[in-house]
């Protein structure tokens, strides 16, 4: 049996043949379609999915912490994403926001207050309740010793310049004004936000 094929019959035979083999190679034969058929498992569907307000800066961006039970029983941050319903940011993350994992997980993060005693060489642990306690003390004891009532004028200015107090930026309106309002109620002069540091 002779086969007569011109020159461009031949090239178009052996171009069918090349692309049916490439598409048998990449899966595309019927056995290889069945096998790849399922449906995986999300990665993130067995973990705890929480929404929350990253803390970096005063935009306020949403995002979506995702955590699941460590080696040690406790839970674990695995994984941070940008909140697609938020209407700040809409998904999206700046680097800093895009590095919160590293952040929340880093064994140098405090989870709890510390205090170095005077003479001491290391930090200690103590309670919240001590540490409110500690702080409260400090800034009454402050105020009472420094507190300017009036001026040089006899003019009523009741002013702390002895202590400063700095803001959190991701907070709501409500929360901004009422931490504005206690500050300044207890007249403190130096009170800054922390988007701007």
């Amino acid at each position: 049996m002779n086969i007569d094929l011109s020159r461009r019959s031949f090239l178009r035979l052996a171009g069918a043949g090349v692309a049916a083999t490439s598409l048998g190679a990449m899966g595309f034969g019927t056995a290889e379609a069945a096998e790849l058929a399922h449906v995986r498992d999300f990665k993130l569907a067995a973990m705890t999915e929480t929404r929350n307000t990253c803390p970096y800066c005063s935009v306020a961006c949403g995002i979506i912490v995702y955590a699941a039970p460590g080696e040690d029983g406790k839970r674990r941050v695995m994984h941070i994403e940008g909140d697609a319903d938020h209407p700040v940011n809409r998904g999206t993350l700046c680097p800093k926001g895009a590095a919160l994992k590293d952040f929340v997980n880093a064994e140098t993060r405090l989870t709890q207050p510390m205090i170095r005693k005077p003479g001491a060489t290391a930090f200690e642990p103590i309670s919240w309740d001590a540490a409110l306690d500690r702080i409260a003390r400090a800034m009454k004891d402050d105020r009472d010793a420094n507190l300017l009532q009036t001026n040089e004028a006899g003019v009523p200015v009741n002013r702390w310049t002895t202590t400063g107090f700095l803001a959190a930026s991701a907070t709501t309106n409500e929360t901004a004004w009422l931490t504005y309002k206690v500050v300044r109620s207890m007249g403190i002069v130096g009170f800054d936000n922390q988007a701007r540091v």
